[in-house]
């Protein structure tokens, strides 16, 4: 039976790259771990730099991200307020720089984030896009070159602890189960996540999330087999080893689960403003 996991779902990584500096936000709690992780990538020839997942609108934080300028784009992950909050204000702080997402809400001075496979060039650095829905809607990882180095930014598809929710209704299970195959080709790649410490493997972190989640839905085919009803009763039983503080999130999970399995889910779950981890 698949356990609550709290541990990295592969090896840390030693040390990141030169060329990539994190900044975590100070925003830490139960659904954000240590707290968001911002990322400034800046090659050693590169005029300005790159900046993923703002985090939140904390000005403290935002100075912090400027004082690394000059930058010259944003980029979002996903858009969840403790990602995003901040980036139309740094964007302020930096002079108008783009800020590129999937959802055009958290788009500001360019096109949102369509085609898979898009690069964004300029900066000394190969920046590819990496459609990975799932966890919402509209996740998407980076996978960043430069040299002969490669690294995935994970977003909250892959958390440096923990694995993270799918968050009905706007994520969706089958989706994710994709995406997390598609991230395990990357063998041998680090995972830089949005929150949490840096993974060395991103292909055995996305390797473990598919069989956790695996055993997630034998969990729950047995739970509804034995007469779970409802979301909540699903929970009670396969989440019986989370606090119980934090089975509001697990629901959002289980709603995915039993839509993956055609099964009713009742009502919609309320949105999603943050991270959470089941």
């Amino acid at each position: 039976m698949s356990g609550h996991v709290t541990a990295p779902a592969a090896a840390l990584a030693d040390e990141l790259p030169t060329w990539v500096t994190l900044l975590r936000a100070p925003n830490p709690g139960p659904m954000t771990l240590d707290g968001t992780n911002t990322w400034v990538l800046r090659a050693p020839t590169a005029e300005s730099g790159v900046v993923i997942d703002p985090g939140p609108a904390d000005e403290g934080h935002l100075a912090r991200i400027a004082e690394h300028g000059p930058i010259g784009l944003i980029l979002i992950t996903h858009g969840h307020p403790d990602h995003t909050e901040g980036a139309a204000r740094l964007s302020e702080l930096l002079g108008g720089v783009h800020v590129l997402a999937v959802d055009p809400a958290h788009t500001v001075g360019g096109d949102p984030l369509t085609e898979p496979g898009e690069q964004f060039g300029g900066f000394g650095l190969d920046i590819r896009l990496l459609n990975t829905p799932g966890h919402t809607a509209d996740s998407v990882c980076f996978l960043v070159e430069h040299g002969d180095e490669r690294v995935v930014f994970t977003g909250d598809t892959i958390l440096g602890r923990g694995t993270t929710v799918v968050a009905h209704p706007d994520g969706h299970l089958g989706d994710y189960l994709a995406s997390l195959e598609l991230l395990s080709a990357y063998r041998g790649i680090p995972a830089l996540p949005g929150h949490g410490p840096a993974l060395a493997d991103c292909a055995a972190a996305a390797d473990f999330y598919l069989a956790h989640r695996r055993a997630r839905l034998d969990q729950v085919r047995a739970a509804v087999a034995a007469g779970a009803g409802t979301p909540a009763d699903v929970v009670a039983v396969v989440y019986a080893d989370v606090d119980r503080s934090l089975w509001w999130a697990a629901e959002w999970s289980v709603r995915a689960q039993l839509e993956y399995l055609g099964v009713g889910t009742g009502e919609s779950a309320p949105g999603v403003s943050g991270l959470e981890h089941m």
